[in-house]
């Protein structure tokens, strides 16, 4: 596939943009926003509390063992997450965005409920692992489904010339998950004992994340339907519209690559700081707090910058300099390990990941038309999710323990954002563009 080649025939010309007169009420972003930063807080704790839940679940001769283990049981969750997408995605452009939705509280509730009630290896022996991998499993399901669906919902209910701001909280709604996340973590592991945290503290988050989720559920069945509000092109639906926008399905992959791997890095901190850098616990968890903070407040940020000046340059500045300043940043941070060297690394780098990912998960799928709108962001998201969150922090992880080189991870962020960045300026800008139907 040529990265530079621009114009598509799966692309229509411009069109201007049609006015829209829709307000949104506030409660039904807040419905996406809560439903989706739920799903993500869950998701993402188990990244947080890696080092815990190895030692709990995946007992190895060596720590490093156990937490490669843990980490790449991290990475099973991204396996069903294609599946996911095409299966709830396609759900959410055949009957709609709600249902899709709702669905995926269901499933994401599945899974965090086993995650927090699985005993110990040393209680049920094999059966624990595989429970755990199995939840894993439905969590990926679950995420795999709602990125689409929710992208959305939100680029259909917004007003054209506002579009930006509001699918920004998508990715928004991911910091704030990160944040509570985070701000949990530094309670739990600030309150109790090393031997309670390891025996069952780190399970408290997952299950403060359950008694949530019946709320995120019931705001969302006060959603309204996008799906109807305009007829479907025969031609931009099903099997046939994603094989006539697959130039566009298969750059945005490329595109999401480098910002999944800059979020999972960013989520990777905490161990990270643990295990390489050797902070204590707490400090290590205040790097998690500021990369949910810079991710929430950066993404509208982005969000609103991509309606003023663009989304091509919105996505790609901030993608170039993470490139060009990631290197040197590590290696700031390896060379000073100091608390506050750690929270100003951690809070530039997800600040330019917030900048970047807001402006490419608004222009993919305004890229789209309504008939696959959902299933080909859903395809996008996870495959390169799929393909590069879940293997991010078993690949940096090894190559730390396998260079010696602690900035190691530092390299894999710098080369997969020139991959994106080439991407991203062979999608055509879309600010300007009526929704195709």
């Amino acid at each position: 596939m040529d990265l530079a080649q621009a114009t598509f025939v799966s692309q229509p010309a411009f069109v201007p943009p049609v006015p829209q007169q829709r307000s949104i009420p506030r409660k039904i972003v807040a419905a996406t926003v809560a439903g989706n930063a739920l799903e993500f807080y869950d998701f993402v704790t188990y990244a947080f509390f890696a080092v815990y839940i190895g030692k709990t679940f995946f007992p190895a001769s060596t720590p490093l063992g156990s937490l490669l283990l843990s980490v790449a049981v991290f990475g099973v969750g991204f396996v069903s997450r294609p599946l996911g997408g095409v299966l709830i995605g396609a759900f959410a452009d055949r009957v709609g965005r709600k249902p899709a939705m709702l669905l995926t509280i269901a499933l994401i509730t599945v899974g965090t409920l086993g995650l927090a009630l699985t005993p110990s290896y040393e209680s049920i022996g094999i059966a624990a692992p595989v429970i755990v991998v199995i939840c894993r499993l439905v969590q990926g399901l679950a995420l795999g489904g709602e990125v689409g669906p929710s992208s959305a919902f939100l680029i259909e209910a917004a007003p054209s010339n506002r579009r930006g701001l509001f699918a920004s909280w998508q990715l928004a709604s991911q910091g704030v998950a990160t944040l509570v996340a985070g701000s949990l973590g530094v309670v739990v592991i600030g309150t109790l004992s090393p031997a309670d945290l390891q025996a069952w503290g780190w399970r408290l988050p997952f299950a403060a994340g359950l008694l949530l989720l019946p709320l995120a559920f019931y705001l969302r069945r006060a959603m309204p339907e996008t799906l109807h509000d305009a007829p479907v092109v025969p031609s931009n639906s099903g099997s046939v519209g994603l094989i006539k926008h697959r130039r566009l399905i298969a750059l945005a992959v490329l595109v999401v690559l480098g910002g999944t791997v800059s979020t999972y890095v960013g989520s990777y901190m905490t161990t990270y700081a643990i295990t390489t850098l050797k902070f204590p616990p707490l400090v290590a968890m205040g790097a998690t707090v500021m990369v949910g903070l810079m991710t929430l407040v950066f993404s509208l940020v982005g969000g609103w910058a991509c309606d003023r000046f663009g989304r091509k340059p919105t996505m790609l500045l901030p993608r170039i300099a993470l490139a060009v300043l990631t290197v040197p940043a590590f290696g700031l941070l390896v060379a000073n390990p100091t608390p506050a060297t750690l929270l100003a690394v951690t809070s530039v780098l997800a600040a330019l990941s917030a900048l970047t990912g807001a402006a490419s998960l608004v222009a993919i799928p305004e890229l789209l038309p309504r008939g696959i709108r959902a299933t080909g962001m859903s395809i996008a998201y996870a495959i390169g999710v799929a393909l590069f969150g879940g293997t991010t922090q078993f690949i940096i992880t090894w190559l730390i323990a396998a260079t010696g080189n602690p900035a190691a991870p530092a390299w894999y962020v710098a080369a997969t954002s020139v991959v994106t960045a080439l991407a991203m300026l062979a999608l055509p800008e879309s600010r300007s563009r009526a929704l195709e139907n």
